[in-house]
């Protein structure tokens, strides 16, 4: 068993409950640490034998690129995108980061994590 992880993936993206965020978007990082067995892979040094990152990175940049209202709803959709394209994957630790939200007033970022299974 082995810990995948990716982090500091960067994306612009339009997420947002507020109309000028659909429309001018936000600077968004995900990071993401998913458990499989990477056994075979340790044994043949063959990538179809583990999970791809760079498919689970380009999982997430789809899903980056629909639009939401809600960080939760984002991170959802990737976890179930990745859980379906690698069944494979045993638990998926997400975390989605939005920079600079208009909360009215100054914060770095607010993020939400999600754990899978739940």
């Amino acid at each position: 068993m082995a810990t995948i992880a990716l982090e500091g993936m960067e994306f612009h993206a339009y997420h947002g409950c507020f109309a000028e965020e659909q429309v001018t978007g936000n600077t968004f990082y995900v990071d993401i640490y998913f458990d499989t067995d990477t056994s075979m892979a340790e044994d043949t040094d063959d990538l179809n034998e583990t999970v791809n990152y760079a498919e689970v990175y380009e999982i997430i940049k789809a899903q980056m690129e629909i639009k939401s209202k809600l960080l939760e709803n984002v991170g959802k959709r990737i976890i179930d995108a990745i859980t379906k394209r690698f069944p494979e994957v045993e638990t998926i630790e997400l975390k989605v980061s939005k920079m600079n939200p208009p909360i009215g007033g100054k914060v770095d970022n607010v993020s939400v994590f999600l754990n899978h299974p739940d």
